[in-house]
């Protein structure tokens, strides 16, 4: 299983079903945040919708599709992030994220996002990594070209939220280019 101390503050550890309560009660104390940008979240109003979640990761996860951990703050449950499903023949895959509200705008998802970058080059031996945020939410997007994503393209009203249509900025990063980097 997954596990990674990132320094004394982060952890990134998998996700498990005793943590449907905690995580149910971090959406919900970002609730009105959160649903600016992500449509699940009016979907979200009890813990079992959590437990849903969580047993849906795991079940990707034990099959191969890739995985999801928690955001572990000083010991507490701060955010998700994981890989969406793993298209082995293309050798790619996608990462989604994110934060409870007081926990955004300190670098941890950034951290994070790096650790699952490692993993997908070197350990998943992926070729391409790809994050998608809405145009709009620059806090999302600050991620991928911080840690030098190519931003490769906007596709129009690729996400239907409460407010409306929201285009997506795709970014990507190849293998060699992660490499580089590093």
């Amino acid at each position: 299983m997954f596990h990674f101390v990132i320094d004394d503050e982060l952890v990134l550890k998998p996700l498990a079903s005793e943590q449907a309560g905690p995580l149910f009660q971090l959406v919900e104390q970002s609730r009105a945040r959160l649903r600016r940008w992500l449509p699940w979240v009016d979907g979200v109003t009890e813990p079992a919708h959590m437990a849903s979640f969580i047993k849906s990761a795991l079940k990707q996860g034990s099959e191969n599709g890739g995985f999801t951990a928690g955001l572990w703050i000083r010991e507490q449950l701060a955010g998700i992030i994981g890989f969406h499903e793993v298209d082995w023949h293309n050798r790619s895959v996608g990462i989604g994220y994110w934060l409870g509200q007081g926990y955004e705008g300190k670098g941890y998802m950034t951290s994070a996002c790096r650790v699952f970058i490692d993993y997908a080059m070197l350990e998943m031996e992926l070729n391409r990594v790809e994050i998608r945020c809405a145009t709009e939410n620059l806090s999302s997007r600050a991620i991928p070209e911080r840690l030098g994503f190519v931003l490769e393209g906007i596709v129009r009203e690729a996400e239907k939220l409460p407010s409306g249509y929201v285009h997506h900025a795709v970014y990507g990063m190849l293998r060699r280019e992660w490499n580089m980097l590093r």
